[in-house]
């Protein structure tokens, strides 16, 4: 393994785990600035475990952190998760990548290492948007990959929540060559939708996988300016919702949508399989779940 390869997953873990630290630092501040009729509650923190994962034979296979608030006042429950994890891929999951990213040699060299942060937020207010978002680079010997993007999961969908959403992630992306927006957006459609419910998960975002154009340094920054694009793209949502009024009829409509949400992850999302599968921790791989949803 090069000099240069070591540094290069040196920086790009380091670097989720810096968006990661922004991110947690920006919602706890939203709990602190939240004036609304819940803010006699005590403002939201996250608690943070570590998490570790054990190869077969029993050694260390890395880990990471799960950040997670509960009964916040203005997040009801959210989880930002960060996590480094290496060793060799399971038979499953060797068949699963070599298939689906046409890898040649997996099963003569099946090690890994993979890198990234995993946000969702479920909110109080069924006004304000629940979210998604992740960044993450994958290795093997045989090639390498950046991945990841965000969506915007609305229960209650307000136009210009919707095109403040895309329009911060397009000026993120456009630095970067005026194709990728529309290119990573039709992504994200096609990825966030739940076919057996015949409609969309959310309202869409951006979205990316299998990103390897050659040049790792562009590859990286792209990826960086996605995750920069969610801040932006989502807290004045926040800001602007967490006081609305809602109805016990408004609060039904929250819970029947995040039934949806949790449909999509179990039955499709693939980083919920791909953790189950190389045995990281059950409870940080299925932090996107909401607190309470309802089914009809």
């Amino acid at each position: 393994m090069t000099e240069e390869l070591v540094t290069e997953r040196e920086r790009a873990a380091a670097w989720f785990k810096d968006l990661r630290d922004q991110i947690v630092a920006a919602f706890e501040g939203l709990e602190d600035s939240y004036t609304g009729p819940h803010s006699d509650r005590p403002a939201g923190r996250f608690e943070v475990t570590p998490t570790s994962r054990t190869a077969d034979d029993g050694s260390d296979a890395g880990g990471g952190l799960m950040s997670v608030m509960r009964g916040g006042r203005v997040f009801e429950k959210v989880g930002v998760n960060i996590s480094t994890v290496y060793g060799t891929l399971g038979e499953r999951a060797q068949m699963a990548m070599a298939a689906r990213k046409g890898i040649p040699g997996m099963k003569e060299d099946p090690r890994f290492w993979a890198s990234g942060i995993s946000l969702v937020a479920h909110m109080q207010n069924p006004h304000a948007p629940a979210v998604h978002m992740n960044t993450r680079m994958f290795w093997t010997p045989h090639a390498w990959w950046f991945g990841g993007g965000s969506d915007l999961n609305p229960c209650i969908e307000y136009a210009e929540d919707t095109q403040h959403f895309h329009e911060t992630q397009k000026a993120h992306l456009d630095p970067h060559g005026a194709d990728w927006y529309p290119k990573l957006k039709e992504w994200a459609d096609e990825y966030f939708y739940v076919p057996h419910r015949k409609r969309a998960r959310g309202v869409g975002g951006i979205f990316m996988d299998d990103q390897c154009s050659g040049d790792w340094e562009a590859d990286f920054t792209l990826t960086q300016d996605i995750g920069r694009a969610f801040l932006p793209a989502y807290v004045p949502l926040v800001e602007k919702r967490r006081d609305t009024e809602w109805t016990d009829a408004d609060k039904d409509t929250q819970l029947i949508h995040r039934g949806l949400y949790a449909e999509y992850n179990l039955v499709y999302d693939r980083g919920t399989k791909f953790g189950l599968e190389t045995g990281h921790d059950a409870n940080a791989v299925l932090m996107s779940l909401p607190p309470m949803a309802k089914w009809v």
